[in-house]
């Protein structure tokens, strides 16, 4: 279509927003976010959306942006469409061009003013460790394997209670940022044993860049009796960035949900998308 041709079109056409639940590898991509190199999720969604719809530059704007092999079991996303496809087909159609390390799960339409990021309440986020000492072929992609010492995760639950509410994290920030500051509000966390697994999640409504790896590293330290509850709290409450050096890896992380004031997807695909596991402990009892 010529661009005069497509200038009327598009002058003619009232345009929908479409919004997509969205799952992803983490393991290949550069993150979410478009890159001056390396294949992100958003570039790769993007040229397919164009593929179908070639009216406009389609600009994808994400709930959150994951880093460098970070999964995303519950990612939300929205795109404005000329309406050519029904919203409740673009699933299928985008699904049969993606990677199979890509899957749209479902599409909704959504008041034009409705945003992904903005209109969000919270983002959720899920942290596995697998804390067994023999290695696991099929949980290697998805936890960090940390088999030298038993955590201690009831330490690490109660340093972890403390991080709770409104706070400045700047300890738990990676250089980079572009945010004007470090506050952000922790609404629930929680960390629970399943045999040789750790479970940690949690919910705020924002989260600051590199935050919950950094976090989690700490914790880490805490369960290994590195570092004391104390001196975790004191580290964080008094911003000393520079001794939070350890950040735990990229394919432990799953961003599994985002919450808004009203439902946007069916139930099943808000909460169903990333199962929680389990596992006997190949450890010998205390």
């Amino acid at each position: 279509m010529a661009t005069e041709d497509k200038i009327n079109f598009l002058q003619k056409k009232e345009f929908n927003r479409v919004a997509l639940s969205i799952q992803y590898l983490g393991t290949d991509f550069c993150g979410w976010q478009r890159q001056k190199e390396g294949e992100s999720v958003q570039g790769i969604l993007e040229k397919c959306i164009f593929s179908l719809e070639p009216y406009q530059p389609i600009k994808l704007v994400a709930a959150g942006r994951t880093d460098s092999g970070v999964h995303a079991a519950g990612q939300v996303a929205h795109f404005d469409s000329v309406g050519q496809i029904p919203i409740e087909r673009w699933p299928s159609a985008l699904n049969g061009r993606l990677p199979s390390s890509i899957r749209v799960r479902d599409s909704v339409n959504q008041p034009i003013d409705w945003h992904a990021c903005y209109s969000a309440l919270y983002r959720r986020y899920r942290y596995t460790i697998f804390n067994g000492r023999t290695p696991n072929l099929f949980l290697a992609p998805w936890s960090w394997h940390k088999y030298q010492n038993r955590l201690d995760e009831k330490l690490m639950a109660e340093a972890a209670q403390g991080l709770l509410g409104f706070h400045d994290f700047t300890a738990f920030q990676r250089k980079g940022s572009n945010r004007a500051n470090a506050f952000t509000t922790i609404q629930e966390i929680s960390l629970e044993r399943k045999g040789d697994l750790l479970i940690l999640e949690i919910q705020a409504s924002g989260f600051l860049y590199g935050m919950v790896r950094l976090l989690v590293g700490q914790l880490v330290a805490v369960g290994e009796h590195r570092l004391s509850v104390n001196d975790f709290e004191m580290r964080w409450k008094q911003k000393r960035r520079s001794e939070v050096k350890e950040a735990a890896p990229a394919k432990g992380l799953c961003f599994i949900r985002v919450g808004y004031s009203n439902s946007v997807f069916k139930e099943n695909i808000v909460f169903d998308s990333f199962p929680s596991f389990s596992l006997m402990t190949d450890d010998p009892p205390p």
